[in-house]
């Protein structure tokens, strides 16, 4: 398997989950829809690439950039490391590597 669609799916997995944790520990609502929203998106990318579908790489690592500069600008703001440290370095591995599987 491509490693940039195992790639997306792990990440898009690791924000779904990270939404429900959020919504759980917050009562973000938010965070549950915007996890879901964006791992749903990740989840499709990858598997439409898996399936030969050049679009979906580029669709993952799109969704994964946006992700980055979100978890990148909150975690100037709140300098905690947990986390949005955690998704920040997980996202710019998982952009790096899908981007070198385009």
């Amino acid at each position: 398997m491509n490693p940039g669609v195992v790639a997306a799916i792990a990440y898009g997995i690791l924000a779904i989950v990270g939404g429900a944790i959020g919504y759980k520990q917050a009562q973000s609502q938010a965070s549950l829809i915007s996890g879901t929203a964006s791992g749903l998106l990740l989840i499709l990318g990858g598997v439409a690439r898996s399936f030969g579908q050049v679009w979906g790489l580029g669709l993952a690592a799109i969704v994964t950039a946006i992700l980055v500069i979100i978890f990148t600008t909150r975690l100037i703001k709140t300098r905690k490391f947990m986390p949005t440290g955690l998704m920040t370095v997980v996202g710019v591995t998982a952009l790096v590597v899908m981007l070198k599987n385009l």
